[in-house]
């Protein structure tokens, strides 16, 4: 699976913000996928999950209620982000995890990674 992240660019706060993550590889309906974003000089941290299914979505308590994560038969995995804030600045990765599995928080249960797209958002 090889997955492709887009749509990062420089925004200002308040206005909304589409990242989508094109995936390749026939068996990508079946994987679990999620968001991930680093911060400059901060860690790699969980934004968003959604199962293979598309039916269980799961998100970070800094974005819940402003981002939604959902998934096409495209195999395309998207993030809507709306009241984006400066906080909310980082390069954007989206992951995912082989086989079925369960949505997760985790960064080291994810097997796959796209290159990351940065978000900037000026106050």
């Amino acid at each position: 699976v090889q997955l492709q992240a887009s749509g990062g660019g420089l925004v200002q706060a308040g206005v909304p913000l589409r990242l989508s993550c094109a995936a390749s590889g026939r068996t990508f309906s079946s994987y679990p996928m999620g968001w991930f974003r680093q911060a400059p000089g901060k860690e790699r941290e969980f934004v968003a999950a959604i199962s293979w299914s598309g039916g269980t979505t799961y998100y970070a308590d800094s974005v819940k209620g402003r981002f939604t994560i959902s998934r096409d038969a495209k195999n395309t995995v998207n993030l809507q982000m709306n009241s984006l804030k400066p906080e909310d600045t980082a390069v954007y990765y989206c992951a995912a995890r082989r086989g079925y599995g369960a949505t997760s928080s985790i960064e080291g249960e994810y097997d796959y990674w796209g290159q990351g797209t940065l978000v900037t958002v000026s106050s």
